[in-house]
């Protein structure tokens, strides 16, 4: 039986997101960021299409890498000027009913407590419709404006997020029993303060004593979302993500980055099917391969090689204005951009030296991962076919002009797939996490934040707590024995 097929929408709140250059292209709308219009019509265009949701991503700073400056970046409008992506959400969610939200937040510049209360706001918001994307940083930039003179090393910033998800857990997860919210009329009792407990976290990095102040929401942690590539970002994803989003450029390349995260999700304990695991994918699809191709064609005359250089400089940690266009990228001195060289010579076949300008047309539109180009029986081909042979579940789709790129998706791609029962006709019923795991709106309990709720294994609040000292003095003022 051929696998299932899932789909989630990638963007961004700016302009052209992976795409630099669309901007100017006649049917594109994403300039039209700031409206709410474009973000509502989007949703509901996604709906129709039974995407799982729609992963907005975002950065707090600027690409700078490219020439040693933002200036390429603001010319090109290369993810700047960028608003905040969770200011979008109720918007969405209100003319919607069961598309997902993955936003995306940082660990590194905002402390976990005021962030927690904002999730747990959206999740009740949205029914439990909401996902965190966990990132650590990587645009130094970012650093900088929040007075640092650069970001932690690698590894350190993942034993930084391990903390910030430790408070959140025992926030989420531990703060409040499940029946803590009473609304008592007769006594005049909305919530048994027995039951709501401070979390009196200490650690390297944060010192929390208090109470988490929102109520339970329907999924309490939010679904975890990580995109981390690296060996100790893996680590991380293993622990924490229950979906998790990678950039393959090539099928060899996919087959190899998912079977070593499913490694690392036993080595960890979990169960390696319960996360999804979504590949980086942009689809150009018409009614005919002919219109596609076309349509293609027409979309790489407005694509910017600088701005796609400005990305990937930004990606890469490298600063490619420094390298002739036509300069062979064996000669750019970065383990990276090595490895990059390594993918790519897997695309072609003709075994000839692929240039600086070359990685700019393959970025050029998307991102770094694969393009799809065809009717929509070949792009659903080309899909079942990486499923097949990489075991992925499913494809996280940028834009080559927006919200038309998503529109092409559905009206020529999902009905192919949902003709050959490989892609849902309708949604399940439930929050996010049960859409995406069939196992019901809370974490699971081999999941590590399950092990902060009261009584749980990492919790520091028994199940049958003390009554807290306010509580007490009520009491005992009222007669009753102390």
């Amino acid at each position: 039986m051929p696998r299932r097929i899932r789909l989630n929408a990638f963007d961004m709140n700016c302009v052209a997101h992976q795409s630099p250059g669309l901007w100017r292209h006649p049917d594109d709308r994403s300039a039209a960021y700031k409206d709410l219009s474009y973000w509502t019509e989007l949703a509901r265009l996604l709906e129709r299409g039974v995407f799982d949701g729609l992963f907005v991503a975002d950065v707090l700073g600027t690409y700078d890498v490219y020439g040693g400056s933002a200036e390429a970046a603001i010319r090109q409008g290369a993810q700047v000027p960028v608003s905040d992506p969770l200011l979008l959400v109720t918007a969405m969610a209100s003319v919607t009913e069961h598309l997902g939200f993955g936003i995306t937040a940082g660990t590194a510049f905002e402390h976990p407590y005021p962030f927690a209360r904002r999730l747990s706001t959206l999740d009740h918001l949205t029914r439990g419709r909401i996902g965190w994307n966990v990132v650590t940083g990587y645009l130094p930039a970012a650093a900088r404006n929040m007075g640092q003179d650069d970001q932690l090393a690698h590894d350190d910033r993942y034993d930084y997020a391990d903390e910030y998800l430790e408070v959140l857990y025992k926030l989420w997860e531990g703060s409040w029993e499940d029946d803590a919210v009473v609304r008592d009329r007769e006594r005049g009792v909305f919530t048994d303060p027995a039951k709501v407990h401070p979390i009196g976290h200490r650690g390297e990095h944060f010192s929390v004593p208090g109470i988490h102040l929102a109520e339970p929401s329907p999924q309490r942690t939010p679904v975890i979302f990580q995109a981390g590539a690296s060996s100790r970002g893996r680590r991380f994803a293993a622990t924490h993500a229950e979906a998790i989003f990678v950039g393959a450029p090539t099928k060899a390349v996919l087959r190899d980055t998912v079977a070593a995260l499913r490694r690392e999700i036993a080595d960890a304990g979990r169960d390696p099917r319960s996360v999804l695991i979504y590949q980086l994918a942009t689809v150009v699809t018409d009614a005919t391969p002919e219109l596609a191709r076309a349509k293609h064609e027409e979309y790489r005359s407005y694509t910017s090689v600088e701005g796609a250089l400005v990305l990937l400089s930004g990606w890469l940690g490298v600063d490619l204005s420094r390298y002739d266009l036509d300069e062979p990228l064996g000669q750019v001195e970065s383990n990276a951009i090595h490895s990059f060289v390594a993918a790519f010579q897997q695309v072609d076949e003709s075994g000839r030296e692929w240039t600086v300008r070359d990685i700019a047309d393959w970025a050029g539109i998307g991102g770094a991962g694969p393009r799809f180009v065809g009717s929509g029986a070949e792009v659903a081909d080309e899909l079942q076919e990486w499923v097949a042979d990489t075991d992925v579940d499913g494809f996280n789709l940028a834009y080559a002009i927006t919200p038309g790129s998503f529109a092409d998706v559905v009206e020529h791609l999902v009905p192919e797939l949902q003709h050959r029962g490989v892609y849902p006709t309708s949604y399940e019923g439930g929050t996010l996490r049960h859409k995406l795991t069939g196992r019901g709106d809370r974490l699971p309990a081999e999941h590590r934040g399950s092990l902060y709720r009261v009584g749980g294994p990492l919790s520091t609040i028994p199940v049958a707590s003390a009554v807290p000292a306010q509580q007490e003095r009520q009491d005992a003022a009222a007669g009753a024995p102390s």
